[in-house]
């Protein structure tokens, strides 16, 4: 267990993956705390001055123009988390509200949303005695930032709403802080709004899928090598020279994996100086690093828009050092949305690419001598044709899943809110391409494994023989037809987990 120390400089991506997925705990430096205190005293001068400021003695939205009395100002707080609350929807993971959560906190850390040092205090605490707000997948526009999903975290805090109980049932949030040990907190001028405006969810979202992308683009240059090595495929489309002179750099990483890959492989030896091989690949094989490293710029594109996200104020209105509160439009999500759309794209492209190495593996006229849906009885056993069938399904659905949701907006609130971004959208559909991906790459995988098993007695490359090994469990060795679906999930987890990739680089140096 570690500590994740939030400055008023913000976090890391690493910060939010310790706490979303890991057991760290979060500690507030003293110096937020101090930033903090510093940007509440500008608001309590602004509310003992009596004058009109958004957010502080106004309403919210199209009631912008609607002076609220000092005596109503706690009301009014606590009025817009319950009527913000208003989320539809099975509940979001529970590593995406921890990341929603620990967003929260950096952006109040920030110093810049004029609240107490104790309503990130609260959060914090929430986080160290993992409460976790059930928070519905339906409500957020991506603008102003995440409303609603933020607001049923808020409400949490009130003692009100929902979290999440230990097999994901609802359990009341009075119950659950009595558990815990905390008592809710009373919101001051302000608080209420600094609680929910914000880009907190998409942006949590986006950093778990940019890291799950991550370890999926190396393993599609992993599925890719042995799908090409058990196909009898060339090695030559992937030497650095022909990738230097059309220097886009995920390109040459996905090559220079692939070509590692594929060395010191029986199989390959096997084919190397035969004239009668094709003088050229299929496209989904010789193509394999274009399009995956494609999809590794586009990760690099959205990497930089996370870590600018990561250093931004993104609360309305804003507390300035020089006393002002200025209205600004920081909460809207169009970079996340954009991002997420185009990562989505690429994503769904590397596993359309995958699916179709599959069908040519499977394909008796064109694996290379393979049998046909790689069973060694095929007519009475039909091997891995649905697992491709599978496959063809998720593709269509990542095709669906790409169009981009931050086109598509809508107006709200009276049209004062009259162009939203529809980033938290983007972001969950994102996470699903992911997922599906991993579900592409597994059937990639079994597939290939089987027909490097099929090539036998050629032994495979060190990669191969790691793939096998780690399938060996739960495929086996090719034979009669077995019940599929326990084998395929096996093979996500193969994919999904970090093992098979360290058990690689171990035999052939770090992938890229």
């Amino acid at each position: 267990m570690s500590n994740v120390v939030v400055q008023p400089t913000g976090i890391t991506a690493a910060d939010v993956l310790a706490v979303a997925r890991g057991t760290a705990k979060v500690v507030l430096d003293p110096a937020t705390v101090a930033a903090m205190a510093t940007s509440r005293a500008i608001v309590d001068r602004i509310e003992a001055a009596g004058r009109p400021v958004y957010g502080v003695s106004t309403g919210f939205g199209a009631l912008a123009n609607t002076f609220v009395a000092p005596e109503r100002r706690a009301e009014l707080q606590h009025a817009l988390i319950r009527s913000h609350a208003a989320g539809v929807g099975a509940p979001m993971p529970r590593e995406v509200v921890r990341a929603m959560m620990l967003l929260r906190v950096r952006s109040l850390a920030l110093g810049r949303s004029g609240v107490r040092p104790l309503l990130a205090e609260a959060l914090v605490d929430l986080l160290n005695h993992d409460v976790t707000p059930w928070v519905p997948e339906h409500g957020s526009l991506g603008a102003s930032g995440d409303l609603a999903p933020l607001a049923h975290c808020a409400l949490v805090l009130l003692g009100e709403g929902w979290v999440l109980g230990p097999a994901g049932e609802r359990v009341p949030a009075a119950e659950a802080l009595r558990g815990a040990g905390l008592t809710p907190v009373a919101l001051a001028a302000k608080e209420g709004l600094a609680l929910i405006n914000g880009t907190d969810g998409m942006l949590g979202m986006l950093l778990l899928a940019i890291h799950d992308a991550a370890h999926l683009f190396t393993m599609a240059d992993v599925t890719a090598a042995l799908a090409i090595e058990a196909m009898l495929g060339s090695e030559r489309p992937f030497l650095p020279e022909l990738h230097a002179i059309r220097p886009h750099p995920g390109q040459a990483v996905s090559a220079a994996n692939i070509h590692r890959l594929l060395q010191h492989s029986a199989v390959m030896d096997s084919h190397r100086d035969d004239l009668a091989h094709a003088v050229q690949d299929a496209y989904s094989m010789r193509c394999a690093p274009q399009v995956a490293g494609a999809a590794r710029d586009t990760l690099a594109f959205v990497e930089q828009v996370a870590a600018r996200e990561l250093v931004s104020v993104v609360d309305n209105p804003v507390v300035l050092p020089d006393g002002r509160v200025e209205s600004t439009g920081n909460f809207h999500g169009a970079p996340l949305g954009f991002a997420a759309d185009f990562l989505a794209i690429a994503a769904a492209e590397v596993g359309a690419i995958a699916e179709r190495r599959v069908d040519r593996l499977l394909d008796v006229t064109r694996s290379r001598d393979l049998p046909a849906f790689l069973s060694p009885d095929a007519g009475v056993n039909s091997g891995l044709m649905i697992a491709q069938y599978t496959a063809a399904g998720i593709v269509a659905e990542n095709r669906r899943l790409a169009a981009p949701a931050s086109v598509d907006s809508l107006p709200t609130s009276g049209m004062q809110e009259d162009h939203v971004s529809m980033g938290w959208a983007a972001t969950r559909k994102l996470r699903t391409v992911l997922d599906n991906l991993t579900s592409l790459l597994a059937v990639e995988l079994l597939a290939a494994v089987r027909g490097l098993q099929l090539r036998a007695p050629l032994t495979p490359s060190p990669a191969g023989r790691a793939a096998v090994a780690a399938l060996r469990d739960a495929a086996g060795e090719p034979g009669p037809d077995v019940f599929l679906a326990p084998v395929m999930e096996a093979a996500r987890e193969v994919v999904r987990d970090p093992a098979l990739r360290t058990a690689i680089e171990r035999e052939v140096g770090t992938l890229g």
